[in-house]
């Protein structure tokens, strides 16, 4: 028997500015949107898949949801929560033990950085007071080596913050909302050589929920549904060079994000080539730099061609992270993986509002990038 189709019938967000409202609160109003957009109650949905990395159990969102007696699964996977949340919803639509799915991802952050444990990433307790469990130290060493070898300037890494800021004006729900050109993100003081305090993320707060439908019950509804051509996860393989690594192998390291994004392209029956539209990884701007090229999406070193060129902004041959990304919105870990998704399926439906890309896009990619070393990617069309 084929595996059923799976469809996006529904997508609820909400703000990622800063509020007073717990991360579970959050939670409860993006289903509820979601759900909504979709046109149907809390009681049809048959399975459901979500968590967050610091704002309490998705499952117990049923007790305001309804106490239905739906199977509800907690996942926990870095940043790869989200992703991970989706394409557990996808399985159960695919197998046919679900005709209506849901994936919630949500996060509250307290202010400041991030404060991992070694013991929590199988590290010795050393790890951490030798200053190594730092990941902006991990991300500037990984770009540092990347401009080396393939020519990037700093420049270009301003200029890939400058979009993200440009992007979040345009997008009601991010947190940072005003532009920042990219001589003052060059001079906003330097965090890890070569990356600047503007060119970071923060740990926010927010939460994305999608409504996945079969065939059948896609077409009882209203809505414009998008499908979901593949929606895969991965973690390392030997030989790479992650956050927390305690060491690399001599030689060009693998990479988790070409793995997943060529699986999904694959399993979609599409290459790079057709993406109208992308959303990828850029915990800081040298992620988004390097993404770039692991997801196929360019040769190694042409980003210093391309971004510098525009081809990366709304109106570009290749748009990426069109709703500002994790650089505008922050990075509320457990909601960011589907916060991608959610910007894709509003671009296809022609709903992104001041930054819609022009020309009716019929398919987007997302690319979700964790610690340590996992990846999500989704394919989507219209």
């Amino acid at each position: 028997m084929s595996a059923e189709e799976v469809l996006v019938c529904g997508a609820g967000i909400t703000s990622f500015a800063r509020t007073e409202d717990d991360g579970r609160q959050l939670a409860v109003r993006a289903v509820r949107s979601a759900l909504a957009d979709a046109g149907l109650p809390w009681s049809r949905v048959r399975a459901a898949f979500g968590g967050s990395d610091a704002a309490g159990n998705a499952d117990t969102l049923v007790a305001e949801l309804g106490l239905t007696g739906v199977p509800f699964i907690n996942v926990r996977n870095g940043c790869a929560t989200g992703g991970s949340a989706l394409v557990s919803a996808v399985g159960a639509i695919r197998s046919g033990a679900a005709d209506v799915a849901l994936a919630v991802g949500f996060d509250k952050h307290p202010r400041g950085a991030f404060d991992p444990r070694p013991a929590d990433w199988g590290l010795d307790e050393s790890y951490g007071r030798d200053g190594l469990m730092v990941t902006t130290q991990f991300f500037a060493m990984k770009i540092q080596r990347y401009m080396h070898d393939h020519g990037i300037s700093a420049r270009t890494l301003a200029l890939v913050a400058e979009k993200a800021y440009a992007n979040g004006v345009r997008n009601p729900h991010a947190w940072r909302r005003k532009p920042v050109d990219a001589d003052e993100i060059l001079a906003s003081g330097m965090v890890n050589d070569p990356l600047t305090r503007y060119m970071f993320c923060s740990p926010g707060q927010g939460a994305v929920a999608l409504v996945l439908c079969n065939r059948a019950v896609a077409d009882e509804l209203d809505g414009t549904p998008v499908a979901l051509r593949a929606a895969v996860v991965r973690t390392r393989r030997f030989g790479s060079f992650e956050v927390f690594s305690p060491w690399a192998p001599p030689g060009t390291p693998t990479s988790v994000s070409a793995d997943a994004a060529r699986l999904a392209f694959e399993e979609a029956g599409l290459g790079p080539g057709d993406i109208d539209v992308c959303q990828l990884q850029d915990t800081e701007s040298g992620a988004e730099v390097m993404h770039m090229a692991e997801c196929g999406f360019c040769e190694h070193g042409e980003q210093e061609r391309l971004i510098p060129s525009g081809a990366t902004a709304i109106g570009g041959a290749l748009p990426v992270n069109t709703d500002g990304g994790c650089i505008a919105n922050g990075e509320p870990i457990g909601a960011s993986g589907l916060r991608q998704v959610h910007e894709i399926v509003q671009q296809l439906r022609g709903r992104a509002g001041e930054r819609q890309v022009p020309g009716e896009p019929s398919t987007g990619f997302t690319h979700v990038y964790g610690a340590p070393g996992v990846s999500a990617c989704t394919v989507l069309t219209r």
